[in-house]
C-alpha cells in the first residue's frame, strides 16, 4: 500500500486505525483529514463535539 497521499487521512472505525486514502470503504471511515496527525485525534474530537452538543442541549432546555 502507498503511504504517499495528498493530504487524505482518514480513521478507520472498524480497525480503529489511521489510514491514507486508499483503505476501508468510507462507510467505515471519518475524515478525510488533512495530517495523519488529525486523523489520529477523530474519536477525539467526536467525543468532545459530542459533549459540546449534549451540554447546550441541556442548557436550552432549562
Amino acid at each position: 500500500m502507498d503511504l504517499v497521499t495528498d493530504g487524505q487521512w482518514w480513521f478507520c472505525l472498524k480497525h480503529m486505525r489511521v489510514e491514507p486514502e486508499m483503505g476501508c470503504p468510507n462507510k467505515d471511515r471519518m475524515g478525510p483529514y488533512a495530517t495523519e496527525q488529525e486523523a489520529a485525534g477523530a474519536l477525539e474530537r467526536a467525543d468532545a463535539r459530542n459533549k459540546a452538543w449534549e451540554e447546550a442541549d441541556e442548557e436550552e432546555d432549562q
